[in-house]
C-alpha cells in the first residue's frame, strides 16, 4: 500500500468518525428539543431518592442517546441548585446504564449489516420532515437526520478500517502477538488497553464513538476480544472527563458531582480488572448460549458480546455502588478543595425542612435563622458588584458575573422555600404572636429578594457599560465606590438587625445609614 493510499484511508477514518460524532450530537440535541422542559421537570421531580435518581438517569440517557449530555445537564442542574449532590450521583449512575442502549443499537444494526445504504433514504425522509413548520415534526426530522448520519459514518468507518488491512499487516500482527501469553492476552496488555481506551475517548469526547471503533476493530479481527473488552473499560473512564471539563467553571457542588462520576467509573473499572478473566468467561458463556457461538471463535457474535459486557459492567457496578453513595460523596468532597466563600454558592436550607413544620415556636426560630443566612448571602452578592468595575482579567470577570447570576438564582429559590415553610407554619394552630412574627419574616424575605434582584440589575448594567466600552473617569469611579461603600454599610446594618430579637431592634443605625446615602445621592446630583 502506497503512502498516498494510507493517507487517504486515514482521512476517511477521521472523516467517518466526524460524521458519526456529528450524527450522535445532532440526534441527541434534537431529542432534547423534543423533550423540552419535560427534562427539567423529570430531573427536579423524580430524583427524590437514590433509586429514583438512578432510574431517571437511565431513562433520560436512553431517551436522548447521550450519557455525556445527561452528565453535563446533571452538573449544570447541580450548579443551578436544582439537584443536590446525593441525587446527582444517582442520576449519573443511571446514565451509565442508559448509555448501553447505544451500544446495543450499534451491535444490532451498525456492524453486522451495511447500514450506509439504508442511511441515505433515512436522511432523505429526515430532510422532508425538516421542511415542515410544526416544531415537533421538524425536530423529529432532525432526530432522524442524526440517526442517518450516525449509521452513514459507521458504514464508512467500517469500510475505511477494513481498507487499512491491519489484520494482514505483519508488523501489526507481530505487535499483537507480543501481548499474548499462553493463548491469552497479558495483564500488562489489558492495563495498556484500558489506558488507550481512556485517552482516545477523552480525545473524541464520545464513548459511543470509541465503542463503535472497538466493535469494528474486533469484528474485523484486528484486535483480540479481550483487548476490546479492556478498551470498553477505558471508554467508561474517559467519558467522565467531559463532565469534569463542564464543571471546571461551575460551583463547588458541580465540581463534586463531576468528581463523583470519575470515582464511580474508575472504581468499577478496578473491580472488573480484578475479576477480568472470570467476567470474560461469563460473557463468553452467555453469548454462546444466546448466539450459539463464542466471540473467541465467531466474529459475528463479537458486537453482541461487547454490548453484553458493557451492559453487565454498568448495571452491576450501579447495583454495587448505589449503597455507597454517601461514601462516594465524601470522597468527592475530599478531592475538591472548598474555599469559605464558595459555601454560600450552594443552594441549601440550613435550618428548616418540611419535617420541622409541626414544631411550633422552635420552627419559627429555625426560620428566623434561615432568614439571617438569606440576608448574609444578599450582602455577599452585593460585595461582588464593585469588583466588576476594576477587574481586567476576562476569565475572572466572566466567572464573577456567573457567581452573581448564581446568587440571584439561589436568592429566588430561598425566598420561595422560606415563604412556603412560613405559610405552612401559619396554617397550624399557633398563637397570634407567632402569626405576627411569621408575617414580619414574610415581609423581610420579600424585601431581601427585591434587593437581590436590584443587585443583579446593577451587575447587568455595569456589564452592558463595559461591553459598550463606556468608561468612568477616575473621579467618577471614586465617587461611585463611595456610594457602594455607603450602601454596603446599610446592608451590614440590616444583617446586624436581623441577627437581633426583632422586637428589641433599634432603627437609629438604619435611619442614619439611609440619611447618609440620600445626602450623598443629592450631592452627586448637584
Amino acid at each position: 500500500m502506497t503512502t498516498s493510499e494510507i493517507i487517504s484511508l486515514i482521512a476517511l477514518v477521521v472523516g467517518s468518525l466526524a460524521l458519526f460524532l456529528f450524527g450522535i450530537k445532532y440526534m441527541s440535541e434534537s431529542l432534547q428539543k423534543l423533550s423540552g422542559e419535560r427534562l427539567r421537570f423529570i430531573f427536579s421531580s423524580f430524583t427524590s431518592n437514590r433509586v429514583k435518581a438512578v432510574a431517571t438517569g437511565a431513562f433520560i440517557t436512553a431517551a436522548i442517546q447521550s450519557s455525556t449530555a445527561t452528565t453535563v445537564m446533571t452538573v449544570s442542574f447541580v450548579n443551578a441548585g436544582i439537584l443536590n449532590l446525593t441525587n446527582a450521583i444517582g442520576v449519573i449512575m443511571g446514565s451509565n446504564i442508559g448509555t448501553t442502549i447505544t451500544a446495543w443499537i450499534i451491535s444490532m444494526f451498525g456492524i453486522k449489516y451495511d447500514m450506509s445504504t439504508l442511511a441515505i433514504p433515512i436522511i432523505g425522509i429526515a430532510f422532508i420532515l425538516m421542511l415542515f413548520k410544526q416544531k415537533q415534526v421538524k425536530y423529529s426530522g432532525e432526530c432522524l437526520l442524526g440517526f442517518g448520519l450516525l449509521f452513514l459514518g459507521l458504514g464508512v468507518l467500517k469500510d475505511s478500517l477494513n481498507g487499512l488491512d491491519l489484520a494482514n499487516n505483519p508488523h501489526f500482527i507481530e505487535a499483537i502477538r507480543s501481548l499474548v501469553i499462553d493463548g491469552s492476552i497479558s495483564y500488562s496488555a489489558i492495563l495498556l488497553s484500558v489506558l488507550i481506551g481512556t485517552v482516545i475517548t477523552i480525545i473524541l469526547q464520545s464513548s459511543s464513538a470509541m465503542m463503535a471503533i472497538t466493535m469494528v476493530l474486533c469484528y474485523e479481527n484486528v484486535i483480540p476480544f479481550e483487548m476490546a473488552v479492556a478498551l470498553v473499560l477505558g471508554e467508561n473512564i474517559g467519558t467522565t472527563f467531559t463532565a469534569n471539563i463542564a464543571a471546571s467553571i461551575g460551583n463547588i457542588q458541580a465540581k463534586k458531582t463531576a468528581r463523583s462520576h470519575l470515582i464511580f467509573n474508575t472504581v468499577g473499572a478496578v473491580w472488573v480488572l480484578v475479576f477480568f478473566r472470570l467476567i470474560i468467561s461469563l460473557v463468553d458463556k452467555i453469548t454462546l448460549n444466546i448466539e450459539g457461538q463464542s466471540p473467541f471463535v465467531e466474529a459475528a457474535t463479537i458486537p453482541f458480546a461487547l454490548a453484553l459486557f458493557h451492559s453487565l459492567f454498568n448495571i452491576s457496578n450501579t447495583f454495587l455502588l448505589i449503597w455507597f453513595i454517601p461514601q462516594v460523596e465524601k470522597l468527592s468532597t475530599y478531592l475538591v478543595k472548598q474555599s469559605p466563600t464558595e459555601e454560600d454558592e450552594i443552594f441549601k436550607l440550613e435550618y428548616i425542612s418540611s419535617g420541622f413544620v409541626g414544631l411550633g415556636e422552635l420552627a419559627i426560630d429555625s426560620a428566623k435563622k434561615e432568614v439571617q443566612v438569606y440576608a448574609k448571602r444578599v450582602l455577599r452578592m452585593y460585595e461582588f458588584i464593585p469588583q466588576l468595575l476594576d477587574l481586567k482579567d476576562k476569565k475572572k470577570y466572566s466567572y464573577l458575573l456567573e457567581r452573581i447570576e448564581r446568587y440571584e438564582s439561589i436568592s429566588d429559590r430561598m425566598e420561595i422555600e422560606i415563604a412556603n415553610f412560613l405559610t405552612q407554619l401559619s396554617a397550624d394552630n399557633i398563637t397570634a404572636e407567632s402569626n405576627r412574627r411569621i408575617r414580619g419574616m414574610l415581609r423581610v424575605i420579600d424585601n431581601l429578594e427585591s434587593i437581590a434582584d436590584q443587585n443583579f440589575q446593577l451587575a447587568k448594567t455595569i456589564n452592558e457599560k463595559n461591553e459598550k466600552k463606556i468608561w468612568f473617569t477616575p473621579e467618577m469611579r471614586e465617587k461611585l465606590n463611595e456610594m457602594f461603600e455607603l450602601t454596603r454599610n446599610s446592608l451590614q446594618v440590616m444583617n446586624d438587625n436581623l441577627n437581633e430579637n426583632y422586637r428589641m431592634v433599634e432603627i437609629t443605625a438604619a435611619l442614619d445609614a439611609e440619611t447618609k446615602i440620600n445626602e450623598y445621592r443629592d450631592y452627586l446630583r448637584s
